[in-house]
């Protein structure tokens, strides 16, 4: 969780939501990093669980991330509880809870549903006071 706090620190530079992530392979080596890209790419999807996904499966080759696990500092939102789902990612890691957004628990729980195809082991609240710190003090300044 470290690490994705750090990475999520860099996005505050860019204007973006800082929200950082990283993709860990069954080894436990870093295979893929995120952070929030919407505002620096115009890019709706373009968030850190998705920027992280993508480079993963880009440096694997493979769209399947079976055996790896997602670490990130924010609960993921529906679109990206889907695309983890989609990744077939065996476990995901978060620190803060989202409690206007987050589909793992706080608002929906998509990928623990029981209707859901695909499951994925969800570790929540990591680090989670230093998570929704960077948080708060990204979105008091606006």
């Amino acid at each position: 969780m470290s690490e994705a706090i750090a990475i999520a620190r860099s996005a505050v530079s860019t204007g973006d939501v800082p929200v950082g992530a990283i993709v860990l392979n069954k080894d436990g080596v870093v295979i893929g990093k995120g952070t929030n890209e919407r505002e620096a790419h115009n890019d709706p999807t373009a968030h850190a669980e998705v920027v992280a996904i993508r480079n993963a499966a880009s440096r694997l080759q493979n769209s399947r991330l079976d055996g790896c696990t997602l670490v990130v500092t924010l609960e993921p939102c529906a679109m990206c509880a889907g695309a983890i789902a989609q990744s077939r990612i065996s476990h995901l890691i978060f620190g803060a809870w989202d409690e206007k957004a987050g589909a793992v628990g706080s608002v929906w729980d998509v990928l623990r549903d029981p209707r859901s195809i695909f499951k994925v082991e969800v570790t929540a609240g990591v680090k989670e006071s230093e998570c929704a710190q960077l948080l708060k003090d990204f979105f008091s300044d606006k």
